[in-house]
């Protein structure tokens, strides 16, 4: 059972017998001594979409949800849809943009290294890798004697993301980026 404190978006738990997955965490830390920080999660219903929420001091406990996490490769959008397979047992699982649409920017054609998480059969949130590898399409010229840790520039990834980046990198270098926080990470 983790506690508020530890939940992280994408992770899912069970709230009056239902299943729910974290889709925002706001951290309030109030001024006052002795006060404890407040989470104020934002949730989606896996069955039925509704958004809750509910808020938490760090220490409250939650219930993990049963769930199956899978590794799975993706395969391609169809329609609204976009299509995974278990690389273990070759099935296939679709999900609906709006359940991933804060991953679909990551996801390429056969990218492999993803984790399904599935209840009941029906594929509910994919995790992404920690880090992943991509080359700066766009960006001002890299300026010459710049250090690696002045000042940033933004950068347009081959995924069409916008990132800030050391003023350096030129286009065409690959680079590491956490999917996380969307924030470059290093030189790949």
């Amino acid at each position: 059972m983790p506690k508020a404190c530890d939940l992280k978006k994408g992770n899912v738990v069970e709230i009056n017998n239902d299943i729910y997955m974290v889709k925002h965490i706001d951290v309030k830390s109030p001024s006052a001594r002795g006060a404890a920080t407040l989470y104020k999660v934002r949730f989606n219903n896996v069955r039925t979409k509704q958004k809750h929420e509910e808020t938490y001091k760090g220490n409250d406990m939650l219930t993990v949800a049963d769930i199956l996490k899978k590794p799975v490769q993706y395969l391609y959008p169809d329609g609204n849809l976009h299509v995974f397979m278990d690389t273990e047992e070759y099935s296939q699982y679709m999900i609906s943009e709006e359940a991933i649409e804060d991953e679909i920017a990551w996801l390429s054609d056969g990218m492999e290294g993803l984790v399904a998480m599935i209840i009941e059969d029906n594929m509910v949130s994919i995790e992404l890798p920690k880090t992943l590898v991509f080359e700066i399409a766009e960006t001002a010229p890299g300026i010459k004697g710049a250090s690696a840790s002045a000042r940033t520039k933004p950068a347009t990834l081959s995924n069409g993301v916008e990132v800030q980046v050391p003023e350096y990198l030129e286009p065409g270098e690959m680079i590491k980026i956490n999917t996380e926080t969307k924030k470059y990470m290093s030189k790949a």
